[in-house]
């Protein structure tokens, strides 16, 4: 098990993991502070005048102080959007992520653990899910849940289904990755010893073998975050995610596509490089993770 002193030594030795943590603490203080700092609030429709409707940025001709990265079709400030909008993005890949890992561990673990049958279901089942498109899947329930209780009912439980949807449409990957580990931790001694004393097979798995499953959990939990508010992105940008009164990323980017080709081409391009700086951080952090966690991978570095 790899101390907190060498993982701090190890991160502080790679500037691009640094750069990376950098970036995604300074976007989570910018989505934390955009109450107070954002120039407006763009689901407040009394700060909203369309009379400033597609202003360019402020360094451009025609561009206004007020809205340093322009405006949108409706009038709202670009920055605002963002600052706004990258809190739905985040909010919807670490809810989607609790939701896989909640659903994929609980599997795993019972999979790992019981063997037999159970084992074998589960994990067909896994395979079943895994060769269905998680976009697809998500772009029929959004579909057929938006066509069934309407326009409204969506916009209030957008957050919640997407949260929902993309947490079940990715669980078998958790529960593979865990099912793995509990597979070997189940033969070590401590786990006979803990059978022998008479603990219940859900304590010992909750107790003894889940603390000894998490590093690939975390490895894996930080590249799925990504691969929710990809995700999130796609379904906003066809028009099964989030609603335009509550824009994330892909939203806006959407919102902004559609005008691109008039000449308002920082509606989509701004966002996009948000979405883009994002992701790409989150994935170099899941890399830096895999690499520094995995111990036949450090076996190899020394």
């Amino acid at each position: 098990m790899l101390s907190a002193r060498a993982f701090s030594r190890r991160f502080l030795g790679d500037p691009v993991a640094v750069g990376a943590f950098v970036i995604v603490v300074a976007v989570g203080a910018m989505v934390l502070s955009a109450p107070w700092l954002a120039p407006q609030n763009p689901y407040d429709p009394l700060q909203i005048d369309l009379m400033d409707a597609e202003m360019p940025p402020s360094w451009m001709p025609g561009g206004d102080p007020r809205f340093l990265l322009g405006t949108d079709e409706q009038g709202r400030g670009v920055m605002s959007t963002i600052m706004y909008g990258t809190g739905i993005s985040l909010l919807i890949g670490f809810g989607a992520v609790v939701v896989q890992s909640f659903i994929g561990i609980s599997l795993g673990l019972i999979a790992g653990y019981r063997g037999g049958w159970i084992d074998a279901f589960l994990m067909r089942l896994a395979d079943i899910q895994l060769s269905i498109s998680t976009l697809m899947l998500a772009i029929i329930a959004m579909a057929v849940f938006s066509a069934a209780f309407g326009p409204e009912t969506y916009r209030d439980l957008a957050i919640f289904m997407l949260i929902v949807v993309i947490g079940i449409a990715e669980w078998p990957r958790f529960a593979r990755t865990v099912r793995a580990s509990v597979l070997a931790e189940k033969k070590k001694e401590y786990v006979d010893a803990a059978r022998v004393i008479g603990l219940s097979p859900g304590t010992i798995m909750r107790r003894h073998i889940l603390p000894n499953t998490m590093t690939p959990v975390l490895v894996i939990s930080t590249i799925q975050v990504a691969e929710a508010i990809v995700t999130e992105a796609a379904l906003s940008f066809l028009g099964l995610g989030m609603p335009v009164q509550q824009p994330s990323l892909g939203a806006l980017i959407r919102s902004g596509f559609e005008v691109i080709f008039s000449g308002s081409w920082w509606i989509t391009l701004f966002p996009a490089l948000m979405l883009m700086l994002l992701i790409l951080s989150i994935n170099l952090l899941g890399d830096f993770l895999r690499d520094t966690l995995n111990p036949k991978l450090r076996r190899g570095e020394d």
